[in-house]
């Protein structure tokens, strides 16, 4: 029987059905996050987020990441 429960998003508060037991199902599936970008989330959350966190996470991730390699590119530190 695939475990499904209900939790809350420790960033937003948002209130959000975990699928774990059938994970294409759940609503972070969609989300595709590459191996940086789970391990600085987890550094930290420890639970599960919302997909519109994890969203909003990666987004911001990927900007500080094209920020530090502008100025690594210009020689700025």
């Amino acid at each position: 029987m695939p475990k499904h429960e209900n939790k809350t998003c420790p960033r937003c508060s948002a209130v959000f059905e975990c699928k774990s037991g059938d994970i294409t199902k759940c609503q972070c599936y969609p989300v595709k996050l590459n191996d940086a970008e789970r391990d600085h989330l987890s550094l930290n959350y420890h639970d599960c987020l919302c997909s519109n966190c994890m969203k909003e996470l990666r987004s911001a991730y990927q900007q500080a990441q094209k920020e530090i390699q502008l100025k690594q590119f210009f020689g700025q530190r």
